[in-house]
């Protein structure tokens, strides 16, 4: 039995789910990523981030943050952070796949319910599974819905889960959720991997979109790998909740500290969103106007995910715009969605008439039928 999975593999390929890696195409223009403001491309950001690490003695943190591994870089921009967003206190983490699995596994206690929005991120629906308390997923955005369930609980605590923008539908969190959960007075976790460095006045996230002041039931997660260039994440909340964390948080006791290069270079890349917002929102904006001028459609962020239904279809379409524009977007199968989707993301480092060409190029696609893909 040299082959034990062999048959699942047959059928993901049967069923176009079938996934392979492909070593990134510099010759490609990305439109794919999650590197929102093009700052993985910065190497001034770079640089200033190896002179920051070249300050210390070690260029790695050795060892858990509760051993000996928390380094006055992590510090530094725990710092930064925090002053930036309007909390008391932060930690930063591995990544936003582990942090979400480490917030949701400690928080939610035996006798205690999660209502968690039923498009929450994969990290989040996993760890699920990994918590004492009880879970209920709710309807999407439905601030109605949630409220009910509000109501209805006669648990010891209540913690509601949502996204400031989701990953794969493109939108905005609903105010009125937090208005709820303000109301009711419950914690909330939001996963702000793809708002943050996005939306808001200083490009904060969600809360800073609406202009809304943290409160000591809130807890922001954050991710570094997306708008800020970089790798791993960070959790933003009260004191109250940083001192369980690192108490009961085992992606935080038992996990070597972040690393050092990577937490530079995202505090290197949170001072240039500071510096540079005004500029970055006009990006923003810029490409935003194009797609509902072209598309009709109104993005909120940078994410545009356009329902094709079939998975071999979505992959066809995926190969025509890298053959035709050399544009690289996403072709996101189940169970990552529901129906297959074209995911592109509209990096503002991409060029004005870059944006146009594949705006027309997917406005043409749309109004093709299915069966004659195929043939483009």
């Amino acid at each position: 039995m040299n082959n034990p999975y062999s048959n699942e593999l047959k059928a993901l390929k049967h069923s176009g789910r079938y996934r392979e890696r492909r070593v990134w195409n510099d010759n490609l223009i990305d439109m794919g990523s999650n590197d929102y403001l093009g700052l993985a491309h910065k190497s001034q950001l770079h640089s200033r981030a190896c002179e920051m690490v070249s300050q210390y003695s070690n260029h790695a943190p050795k060892s858990s943050m509760l051993v000996n591994g928390y380094h006055p870089i992590h510090q530094n921009f725990e710092r930064a952070l925090c002053d930036a967003n309007g909390f008391e206190a932060g930690i930063v983490m591995g990544s936003g796949f582990n942090a979400n699995i480490g917030l949701i596994e400690c928080l939610v206690r035996k006798g205690d319910v999660l209502l968690m929005d039923e498009q929450y991120h994969a990290s989040g629906i996993m760890a699920t599974k990994m918590c004492e308390g009880e879970v209920i997923f709710f309807p999407h955005n439905d601030a109605s819905a949630l409220e009910k369930l509000i109501k209805d609980a006669t648990k010891k605590r209540i913690v509601v889960a949502v996204e400031g923008i989701y990953s794969m539908g493109g939108d905005l969190l609903s105010r009125e959720i937090l208005s709820v959960c303000e109301r009711y007075g419950v914690l909330v976790i939001l996963d702000e991997a793809h708002s943050s460095g996005v939306i808001g006045k200083n490009l904060m996230g969600i809360l800073d979109y609406y202009d809304i002041a943290s409160t000591p039931l809130m807890i922001k997660m954050g991710t570094l790998g997306k708008a800020y260039g970089s790798f791993g994440a960070y959790v933003l909340c009260s004191k109250h909740i940083e001192e369980y964390l690192i108490n009961r948080a085992k992606n935080v006791i038992y996990a070597t500290a972040p690393s050092l290069y990577d937490t530079a270079l995202a505090h290197q890349a949170l001072m240039f969103i500071g510096e540079n917002c005004t500029t970055l929102s006009q990006h923003i904006q810029s490409h935003q106007q194009i797609v509902r001028e072209i598309l009709g459609v109104e993005m909120v962020g940078l994410i545009l995910p356009i329902e094709i239904g079939d998975n071999v279809i979505a992959m066809e379409i995926q190969q025509i715009l890298k053959d035709d524009l050399g544009v690289s977007v996403g072709a996101i199968r189940q169970p990552t969605v529901k129906k297959a989707i074209l995911r592109v993301i509209f990096r503002i480092s991409a060029e004005k008439e870059t944006v146009v060409r594949v705006c027309e190029r997917l406005k043409f696609l749309k109004s093709v039928a299915l069966e004659d893909y195929k043939g483009l």
